[in-house]
């Protein structure tokens, strides 16, 4: 091939590459970013455990905990989303934004720790109502005579 023949479709072709900020498109079930929801969140840190990235951070303290997540350490595998049982946490489903710093998209959130669900009361035996006490008195059945066949 001739070289002038090469450069003039390398300078006149158009453009072979996608230019800046301009991104393709998004497959179907695509993971983006992890949304945070506080009012949903309880405090169990089975994220920050299930997160094999280290993205996600939890520091608890006493009436209150610390949810951290840097979505520039996040693979966008998911296994947070999947282990939240109180579905507080959610994955976006386009790209995550462009940054130029470390630690530019890092959010924090602290949320006061939620008082535990209030569990039905045990009842003891000594406060539980007897059941002969809330029927009527029954008379006993006669019991039968094995002797001579009938009831006594």
């Amino acid at each position: 091939m001739n070289i002038l023949t090469l450069l003039w479709k390398n300078l006149w072709g158009g453009d072979r590459t996608l230019r800046f900020p301009a991104r393709p498109t998004i497959t179907e079930r695509f993971r983006g970013l992890v949304r945070f929801n506080r009012d949903k969140c309880t405090g169990c840190a089975i994220c920050k455990f299930r997160c094999t990235s280290r993205a996600i951070d939890f520091k608890g303290g006493k009436g209150e905990f610390t949810w951290s997540y840097d979505p520039g350490q996040c693979t966008f595998c998911g296994r947070c989303v999947e282990g939240c049982k109180d579905h507080a946490l959610s994955q976006d489903e386009d790209t995550p934004p462009i940054y130029t710093t470390q630690g530019e998209l890092k959010q924090s959130y602290t949320v006061a720790r939620k008082p535990p669900a209030a569990r039905p009361a045990v009842v003891t035996a000594a406060e539980a109502p007897s059941p002969t006490a809330a029927t009527p008195a029954a008379t006993p059945a006669p019991v039968p005579n094995p002797a001579t066949g009938g009831a006594e």
